[in-house]
Formats: structure tokens, C-alpha cells, sequence
């Protein structure tokens, strides 16, 4: 079945006005947007209605975020993002290894998530599109801003935009002059800022 405008969402949360929130602002912005507001819910409508992108809370009654991103993963192919309050180190230690192609840290207002939404997007199609032929060493170049959206540097994105108020760009032109200052490539420095984050957010509890 065809999507139309940009791309069908997934938005699922169990708080009915972040809900509507998202759902209002995703649909304004041009995406054609499924909600749910649990996890089982979530994956009857992913199996039914094929998203393009899940965007996920984490923390939910019954099955959580996690949860849904696994079943997502293994069974439907469907890409997932996360929105949510916690970036302590396990939450983050998990988003890692399911493969989020992004984790933005609430509260984010919409002319934040909007953004990341696109980016996603973006690096789906890029990883959908046959890569070019390489040299051995050579990087391949790719859409602006596509080699941001690594799961760690999306995410070092969004904490960035989360604790300075930034726009996505602005956050990964802050990243990339931290990068290039300590001489290190971007993913390694978005490493070493999550790793900074994991450690001041245990110290904090």
C-alpha cells in the first residue's frame, strides 16, 4: 500500500497528550501518522498498517518501548526511534544495542522532534540505496547530515539538543567543532559525550 506524503509513523505513548501532541504535529508536518497508546496495541498496528518509522516511548504498563522495538526488529523490518525521560546509563546501554536509528530525551518540543523525525528518515533511504563502490579507506559521501544518524550519534545529537535548547543542525555543528577540536571522529566523540552523560546520570541517582 502506498504512503501517502512523506512516510507512515508509528507514534506510540502512553501519555494521551503527548500522544496527541506528537500525532498533531507529525500529520502538520506532512506524515501520515498511526498512534497507539500501549505496547500491544503498537505491534498489531505495525503487523497491519507497515510504518515506514516507529517512533517509541520507552517506559509503558505492560509491554514497553523495548519491548515493541524488538518485535519490530525481528519480525516486521520496521526502523524505530525513541522518545523518552530517562538517559541514565542502562536505558541508554539498551537503546544501543537495540539498534534505535535515534533516542531524543524529553521534554522536546515538536520543532525538535519534526527534525529528527526527517533525519531518520533520511538514513533509512541511505541505507536502503545500493552504496556506492569504495575504495579501501575512502568514505563514502552521503546526504547532509545522514552520517549523524549512527545510533550513537543521534543520540549524542539529541542529548545535545536536549540540554542546550538547539536545533538538530545546531546540535551536530556543536558536536562536529568538539569532534574536530580533540581531533576525533564524530562517532568516538559522541561516544565519549554519552559515555559523559551515563556517567554524571548514575552519580545523580
Amino acid at each position: 500500500m502506498a504512503t501517502t506524503g512523506k512516510g507512515r509513523i508509528l507514534v506510540v505513548d502512553d501519555d494521551r497528550l503527548v500522544l496527541a501532541t506528537l500525532t498533531h504535529g507529525l500529520m502538520q508536518a506532512g506524515y501520515e501518522v498511526i498512534d497507539a497508546d500501549n505496547g500491544d496495541d503498537a505491534i498489531l498496528l505495525a503487523r497491519e498498517r507497515r510504518p515506514d518509522l516507529a517512533l517509541l516511548d520507552i517506559r509503558m504498563e505492560g509491554k514497553s518501548g523495548f519491548d515493541v522495538a524488538a518485535y519490530l526488529r525481528e519480525y516486521c523490518q520496521i526502523p524505530f526511534m525513541f522518545l523518552s525521560a530517562f538517559s541514565d546509563d542502562a536505558t541508554v546501554a539498551q537503546v544501543k544495542a537495540l539498534g534505535a536509528v535515534a533516542y531524543l530525551v524529553k521534554p522536546l518540543d515538536i520543532r525538535q522532534i519534526v527534525p529528527a523525525v526527517e533525519a531518520a528518515f533520511a538514513h533509512i533511504d541511505a541505507r536502503r540505496a545500493p552504496a556506492a563502490p569504495t575504495q579501501p579507506g575512502e568514505l563514502r559521501t552521503a546526504s547532509p547530515g545522514a552520517e549523524s544518524l549512527e545510533p550513537a550519534v543521534a543520540m549524542a545529537v539529541g542529548v545535545l539538543m536536549h540540554r542546550y535548547s538547539l536545533g538538530r543542525g545546531a546540535a551536530l555543528e556543536r558536536l562536529q567543532r568538539l569532534a574536530a577540536s580533540e581531533q576525533r571522529s564524530l562517532a568516538d566523540q559522541a561516544e565519549r559525550l554519552l559515555q559523559a552523560v551515563e556517567l554524571l546520570s548514575s552519580s545523580g541517582h
